[in-house]
């Protein structure tokens, strides 16, 4: 029984050929199937050149196991989350690798109601049925259907517009060669509908599985030009770019600048406060501050939760939260089933700036300037256990409020900082922020990064 390689702790992901197989796709529907016997499954996949041929293999594994697939085509992760609740399906596939090279394949996988699907609730199941490979026939064959949700999906999109727009805005939408570039055309189409109607500067637009632009990861610095320069060129009033997949959105001003994600958290906290002053907002430990003083202050309640969507999700359904965020450009609303969605937030931040003549720069840089964050620093140890114990002996005797809900969080009077490791790679990430301070942000960012290295060096074993 070969190990496949390809599971991870919350989906799947591999290189095409080489630890994902069409073979393997198979047997994933196969052991999808069998665990959870599904009547029917909504499947989609990414533009990546492999996708076609992954969906087609996992369809028939799905088949094969006696489950209906509904095929939606060419989509983004969000529109299987859509699709399975708005088709009342079983369950919910797409074939993606999101920002991973284009070498790279995988999939995401949802229950009913769009529930994800991890380590912690079935995906080990479904792994150790794929590596059995050993399957009891079924006493009905499947079938395939296609099916194009988007303009259901394009036309929910705007219950998150509360006002037609008192002012024409000007966007620049990169989408990198990914799956976004067909949705946001039917989400343009949906705004001319109700007559809105942005000019949108298309960049990167035509999908494409060579990512002839490089990777759709605008998390990366050297990925950012391309946006920046095209806001500045068009005079626009903000651009947005995405990942391959468009379950992550970010921002830049009207000055082109690229915007921390952390801001645009609590930006759409106040707004959704604003409307629901009791409501619950949910944010991950990374960086806090920020959003912890918006959410008191528009009267709402904050909950923390460990980083990642599976646990995002789990908790908003549990605390029913109006809207949850991720400094890493992940943004879930209640109204999406608790599911995060790279498409809502263009249409909240239309929302906003269309109710004023303020630039988006007016609504983030109070915020900038009240907790400047250091950005994420990845580094690689030997040890991220070893790491974490180190760091947390050096600083013990300083006080600080510790948490170690996701890593090890430490709060200071007037600075703090989140480290934890990486869920798939020897990497410790690191987030700093302060309170109004950039000189002790910077100095503390440097200690920290000296701190781990030296923890690097010493090999100092974890308690």
């Amino acid at each position: 029984m070969d190990e496949l390689n390809c599971f991870k702790a919350y989906d799947i992901r591999g290189e095409v050929g080489v630890t994902l197989t069409p073979d393997i796709a198979f047997r994933i529907g196969r052991a999808y199937g069998a665990w959870l016997q599904p009547r029917r499954v909504v499947v989609g996949a990414d533009v990546r050149l492999s996708s076609d041929e992954l969906k087609a293999s996992l369809a028939e594994g799905l088949v094969m196991s006696g489950a209906d697939v509904i095929d939606i085509g060419q989509s983004g992760t969000e529109e299987i989350y859509f699709a399975t609740r708005e088709l009342k399906a079983d369950g919910g596939i797409q074939v993606t690798a999101s920002h991973n090279p284009a070498q790279y394949n995988g999939m995401k996988l949802v229950r009913e109601d769009a529930r994800p699907i991890s380590n912690d609730n079935g995906l080990l199941e479904i792994k150790a049925l794929a590596e059995r490979n050993q399957w009891t026939e079924s006493l009905r064959r499947g079938r395939v259907h296609t099916f194009d949700n988007r303009p259901n999906w394009a036309k929910h999109l705007l219950h998150y517009l509360n006002d037609k727009p008192q002012r024409r805005l000007r966007v620049v939408v990169n989408a990198g060669h990914g799956t976004a570039g067909p949705a946001l055309d039917a989400l343009d189409a949906a705004l001319r509908s109700r007559g809105i109607e942005v000019d949108f500067i298309r960049l990167y637009h035509r999908p494409d599985g060579h990512f002839p632009a490089g990777v759709p990861n605008p998390m990366l610095e050297e990925n950012r030009s391309a946006t920046r320069d095209a806001v500045l060129a068009h005079q626009a009033d903000f651009g947005v770019a995405w990942d391959g997949d468009f379950d992550r959105c970010f921002f830049f001003d009207e000055r082109g600048e690229f915007i921390e994600s952390y801001y645009l958290v609590g930006l759409f906290a106040g707004g959704f406060l604003q409307q629901k002053p009791d409501s619950t907002i949910l944010l991950d430990p990374r960086l806090t501050w920020n959003t912890l003083d918006t959410i008191a202050r528009h009267g709402g309640r904050a909950v923390i939760s460990k980083t990642g969507h599976a646990f995002i999700k789990a908790r908003m359904r549990e605390e029913n939260a109006i809207y949850g965020g991720e400094m890493s450009g992940h943004h879930y609303f209640r109204d999406f089933g608790y599911c995060d969605s790279g498409m809502i937030p263009l249409v909240v931040m239309l929302d906003i700036l269309g109710a004023s003549h303020q630039p988006l720069s007016h609504y983030v840089q109070e915020a900038q300037l009240r907790y400047p964050v250091s950005g994420e620093i990845n580094m690689t140890v030997c040890s991220t256990g070893a790491a974490l114990a180190f760091i947390a002996d050096h600083y013990a005797p300083l006080g600080g409020v510790r948490s170690d809900l996701d890593g090890l969080s430490l709060d200071f009077a007037d600075w703090r900082f989140n480290l934890r490791a990486s869920n798939t790679e020897p990497l410790l990430r690191l987030n700093v922020e302060t309170r109004g301070n950039a000189a002790l942000l910077a100095e503390k960012t440097q200690q920290l990064q000296q701190l781990i290295t030296q923890s690097h060096a010493t090999g100092k074993e974890s308690r």
